[in-house]
């Protein structure tokens, strides 16, 4: 923008200074021209009282050289009866006969300058010509150096200008980059990032706008964040209560699967307080993919034996650091394995696979189901062909691609859907 600035102001105050510099640069080189004949004019008309009275050669002669024209040898006179010239002449005779017969002042253009003749008519001997002449340099004198002054004026004029659009370019730019700073700052979650209301007025008001802007996104956060936490928490109440009927079945397997399985929603929901009043989590370090799928395969392992479902496990034998908290990795693989459990009979077999690359990891999920039809339908938030809430799929890929990554669904070998959780590695 501020380079911009600068060029629109040094295009248009070059050709307006082009457009007078030109102009004024031929005037001057003419007003010499004009000057420099007028002073031929001068010197010829100062020999006309000697012609008139005299045609001696001695006198003529001695009146050519008392004029400053006449000592630089400049000036001649030629007379038409008898035919002589007296001076330095610098024309031709056709020059001269031209002259005679044009009988009125005139100049003749020479390959070292321009000569003025001037007609003189006496009594006795006919047409008497005086010619000045005049020299390139006489004609030109001053015109460069005025020229020199002109360009620099230009020049002066054209440096000032974009100095001038150069410093107002730095006051909006300045502000800008301030405003796009305070966007960026609030695009990382920071929700007290405020930027000076500073700056060309139309700027001022954007930044005004939006200090507005964040002030209210920062309110209807703090407002849904107090939501979730309290709806959360109603359910506490009921959670005590179905946790103090598991106590109440006693012993055996199924009985600490139930407990186990109250227990973690229990963790789960005081993990959503928590975040809820904590706000926007940036920076959250890494986890370890392996551990994760380790941890919740031995969850989901449970209930896959009890509805006979075989299961593998493939590649969680070494680390796999992504960046994203634990409780979020572990949320979009239970939305996977929890469609797997929800959408495939019973019986149906399932596998979760580590596909460990150079700068990323895939987590794949697939089952011997029927797979999915609407595969672009179902990534959508809030879109579910299966009567479910349908944030599932989209939980898991907001995951992915706060690490850079993606999610991808198609069919797999087993027959049924897969669903490829690509994470960057730290």
């Amino acid at each position: 923008m501020r380079r911009s600035l600068v060029l629109v102001a040094l295009a248009a105050t070059s050709m307006v200074a082009l457009a007078f510099l030109i102009p004024l640069a031929i005037v001057v080189k003419n007003a010499a021209y004009t000057r420099a004949l007028s002073e031929a004019e001068k010197q010829a008309n100062a020999l006309t009282p000697a012609l008139v009275i005299t045609r001696r050669p001695q006198e003529i002669r001695q009146a050519i050289r008392s004029t400053r024209f006449g000592g630089q040898q400049r000036l001649a006179v030629h007379l038409a009866s008898p035919a002589a010239t007296f001076g330095t002449s610098h024309i031709t005779a056709k020059d001269l006969e031209d002259a005679q017969n044009l009988a009125r002042a005139a100049t003749v253009e020479r390959p070292d300058g321009v000569a003025y003749l001037q007609p003189l008519a006496t009594s006795d001997s006919g047409i008497a010509i005086i010619e000045a002449f005049v020299p390139h340099e006489e004609l030109t004198r001053g015109v460069i150096g005025t020229w020199w002054v002109l360009a620099a004026v230009a020049f002066g004029l054209v440096a000032g200008s974009v100095l001038v659009a150069d410093r107002l370019g730095a006051r909006a730019v300045k502000a800008t980059r301030a405003l796009a700073e305070g966007a960026r700052r609030m695009g990382q979650g920071d929700m007290t990032a405020r930027v000076p209301v500073k700056g060309p007025p139309e700027v001022a008001e954007v930044g005004k706008a939006f200090n507005a802007m964040a002030e209210r996104v920062r309110h209807l956060l703090a407002a849904e964040r107090e939501v979730v936490a309290d709806l959360s928490h109603r359910l506490r109440t009921p959670l005590t209560a179905l946790l103090l009927d598991a106590d109440a079945l006693g012993q055996g397997p199924g009985a600490d699967r139930i407990r186990t399985a109250v227990q973690g929603l229990e963790r789960e929901v005081g993990e959503i307080i928590r975040a809820a009043r904590s706000g926007l989590r940036t920076g959250e370090g890494s986890t370890d993919a392996t551990d994760v799928v380790r941890d919740r395969l031995a969850f989901w392992s449970a209930l896959a034996d009890d509805q006979e479902r075989p299961w593998t496990v493939r590649g969680a034998d070494r680390p796999a650091h992504v960046p994203l908290a634990r409780t979020e990795l572990s949320a979009a693989l239970d939305a996977l394995l929890g469609n797997v459990f929800r959408y495939t009979p019973e019986g149906t077999r399932f596998a979760v696979t580590l596909v460990h690359q150079a700068d990323l990891v895939a987590l794949v999920v697939e089952d011997a189901g029927p797979g999915i039809t609407d595969r672009a339908r179902a990534v959508r938030r809030g879109a579910s062909g299966g009567g479910s809430t349908g944030l599932g799929l989209d939980i898991a890929r907001r995951a992915a691609e706060s690490t850079g990554g993606t999610l991808h669904v198609d069919r797999g070998p087993l027959g049924g859907a897969r669903v490829q959780l690509r994470l960057r590695r730290v």
